[in-house]
């Protein structure tokens, strides 16, 4: 995206005043969106300080006069800094800590200027140039705004202009700065393993430092997501109260410091972990930081995932805007056990279903290390001649006979040391040379901080396009994490390798994007192991988890959900779980649908209402995808659980209702308020999904207007007996 200067923004303005005690001019710098700000102000000495985040004043001149109304107890002047360094005065967690080149750790940033530049209408970006008086360097902070969504991205870059190397020892991202606010701040983070990701936890930050952070290399948030959100004040509601969502775009190990200081002030200072990763810039050289992305809303955490969606639809996931294929993947009706006319019938399947696409999974790869498990064929990417004598391009003619498309599932990043690739290259592989292999899911990682690695990674996504230019889809999975981190390419530069890896990984999904701008990728990594906003600019949905039990998935959606539209939400309907079918499919529904079942094993009823739901999600799908998201009642606090999509237009709706709770008893005993509708319109009620034989739990096509519906609402009467109910909203004309 091209920027040109301008003076002033729509976003962005620029105040100056005079600080009268020191004669000295003070830069005001509000960096706006549509309803809210963050000012950054210049002190007497030129420190740059972040003195306010809430809401827009409607008079911007008159953020100039909010530092001084605060009387902080601060002794070294700098607690409030908008990017705080270390070794000089600063007494807090730093944001930045180098070691120059003669050795001296000392460091401190002062204002020289700032520029704004505006992409368009909506989009502006703000940089400032902060360099230290002592020594040769300097960093530049970046605000990227998008005005109509209320987001913010935030990043670094950071110049060594010394004449020897610079080490950073710690590189952030974004430093903010909240100020006393009620009754303090909550953090809400996430915590997890494989098949249980996403699970909340939310409590009072008190006086100290917590941290969340990642040392995984790869699987990244496979324990801990860098996703967060920050309650003002007292806790955020659905609906109510002042909440701070952010995310770091960012695939490789993160850091998030939350300081709560003596003032009951908090900083927020994220970034790259500078665990084990100490960088060394040389002479010249720049280091840029990813991009912490967030949003603010006053109305509550439903209303700042709102905004956080539309941004990520408009801006940064692939197709956002766009269409998604519906499938039927292979894996749990074959494993590694299929052959060709196996996979034929597969096809044949997804035609008779009503699918868009048929997903070859895992396993068709490997000859003189056949992946018939987990344990062999990693890295040889040729197909499996037992398997698949006629090769992909005979399944994908098959699939184009069929009127679906194929696609494929690969993990390009592993090797298994039963393998061709291994063997030949072994100076490929992350490992130490002096200690035993430890693997993860009996597999190493791939060293992509080399080129020759790099390469290798790219022609395997390129060659499958080159041999099959109908190839309509990939599933990029990676599976295990880093153990014994050492580069044989690096060499003595291994306090890099965590930080290159995730650099090399983006060079080649670059490439890839470049020549396959528009091929749907579904961003795997045993399940949720890596969800962020680094990863998914090059990919068009992401999977949550392995676990696809449709009850669990409800929780692990809804969480997923406050950061990530539903568009990029991957929901299949398999056999996990004791639920029927219809609760089943319901579940999946909540984003972007597939299944992975044995078609031929539904009896007549099953496969009639499989048919008959993708129908009614083909007609649905533009809401659930563009629409806005509304959560009407919390799985973790009650009986059922309920939200809804509704259109732009606040025309079309749809409303899932899903029984958590199994115990006797249990289910909606009163009306569920909707959201997001015309009080004005008025719609009718249907239930959709309805499984062959069974009535509706509503006894005709209601008609009530939005004022209605939101202010009384309708209840679904979850049960036993009606575990899943959705209801679609029309508005009447």
């Amino acid at each position: 995206m091209r920027f040109k200067r301008t003076r002033l923004s729509l976003a962005i303005v620029c105040l100056i005043t005079v600080c009268s005690f020191a004669k000295a001019q003070v830069v005001t710098i509000p960096v706006e969106t549509i309803h809210n700000a963050l000012v950054l102000q210049t002190d007497a000495r030129k420190n740059l300080k972040m003195v306010y985040f809430g809401a827009k004043l409607s008079n911007a001149a008159e953020y100039a006069a909010i530092k001084k109304l605060y009387k902080p107890n601060d002794d070294s002047g700098i607690l409030d800094d908008a990017y705080t360094p270390s070794g000089s005065a600063n007494l807090a967690e730093p944001a930045l800590t180098v070691t120059h080149a003669d050795g001296n750790k000392s460091l401190d940033l002062l204002y020289v200027n700032h520029t704004i530049t505006k992409a368009d209408d909506n989009v502006s970006l703000l940089t400032i140039t902060l360099k230290d008086p002592a020594y040769p360097f300097e960093v530049k902070l970046y605000y990227k705004t998008f005005y109509k969504e209320d987001v913010t991205e935030q990043w670094s870059v950071i110049t060594n202009n010394e004449k020897g190397i610079v080490t950073l020892n710690k590189y952030a991202s974004a430093n903010l700065n909240f100020k006393k606010e009620g009754e303090g701040f909550w953090l809400k983070h996430y915590h997890g393993n494989w098949a249980s990701e996403m699970k909340p936890e939310e409590s009072k930050l008190t006086h100290g430092i917590k941290t969340i952070d990642s040392k995984l290399g790869t699987r990244a948030n496979l324990y801990e997501p860098s996703t967060f959100m920050i309650s003002m004040g007292k806790p955020a509601t659905e609906d109510e109260g002042k909440v701070f969502l952010g995310s770091l775009e960012w695939s490789g190990n993160f850091r998030v410091d939350f300081e709560y200081d003596p003032a009951d002030n908090l900083r927020l200072i994220a970034g790259i972990n500078n665990a084990a990763s100490e960088y060394r810039l040389k002479p010249g050289e720049e280091f840029t930081t990813p991009a912490l992305v967030y949003t603010y809303s006053d109305h509550g955490r439903g209303d700042a995932s709102r905004q956080l969606h539309r941004w990520a639809r408009q801006y940064k996931i692939v197709d956002g805007n766009g269409s998604r294929l519906t499938l039927l993947n292979n894996w749990e009706s074959t494993y590694f056990d299929f052959n060709e006319a196996k996979l034929a019938q597969l096809i044949k399947d997804t035609k008779k279903l009503g699918a868009d696409m048929f997903l070859l999974d895992d396993g068709w790869f490997g000859n003189n290390h056949p992946r018939n498990g987990d344990n062999a064929g990693l890295g040889d990417w040729q197909e499996n001649k037992l398997k698949l004598p006629n090769g992909i391009s005979s399944l994908v003619k098959e699939a184009q006979a069929n009127g679906v498309k194929f696609g494929i599932w690969i993990e390009p990043e592993m090797v298994n040391p039963a393998s061709d690739l291994y063997k030949a290259h072994p100076d490929w592989v992350i490992k130490e040379a002096n200690r035993p292999e430890k693997y993860f899911r009996n597999q190493l990682v791939l060293d992509l901080t080399n080129p020759k690695v790099q390469d290798f990674v790219f022609s395997v996504v390129d060659n499958l396009f080159t041999r099959n230019p109908d190839l309509a889809y990939i599933k990029w999975d990676c599976n295990a994490v880093i153990y014994n981190a050492h580069s044989q390419y690096l060499k003595k530069d291994q306090s890099h390798l965590y930080v290159d890896y995730v650099k090399g990984l983006y060079k080649v999904l670059d490439r890839v994007r470049a020549r396959y701008p528009k091929v749907p990728l579904m961003l795997c990594s045993g399940g949720g192991g890596r969800v962020d906003y680094g990863a998914l600019k090059y990919f068009t949905e992401y999977w949550p988890s392995d676990n696809t039990d449709p009850l669990e998935r409800i929780f692990i959606q809804w969480e997923y959900s406050y950061f990530f539209p539903a568009i990029a939400s991957s929901n299949h309907v398999t056999d996990w779980g004791k639920q029927p079918i219809k609760f089943r499919v319901d579940v999946a529904m909540m984003g972007k649908m597939g299944f992975d079942i044995v078609v031929g094993k539904l009896n007549d009823k099953d496969l009639g209402f499989c048919q008959q739901a993708l129908k009614n999600y083909d007609a649905l799908k533009d809401v659930i995808w563009h629409g806005d998201q509304y959560r009407l009642q919390n799985p973790w606090d009650n009986d059922a659980a309920a939200l809804m999509y509704v259109n732009d237009s606040k025309s079309k709706a749809v409303v899932f209702n899903y029984l958590v709770n199994n115990r006797y008893g249990t289910g909606t005993k009163s009306p569920i308020r909707f959201k997001g509708l015309d009080p004005q319109k008025k719609y009718t009620v249907k239930e959709i999904n309805l499984y062959p034989g069974s009535g509706s739990v509503l006894h005709d096509n209601q008609v009530y207007t939005g004022d209605f519906l939101m202010a009384v609402g309708i209840n679904p009467e979850i049960s036993s007996y009606h575990t899943s109910v959705v209801l679609q909203l029309d508005a009447v004309n």
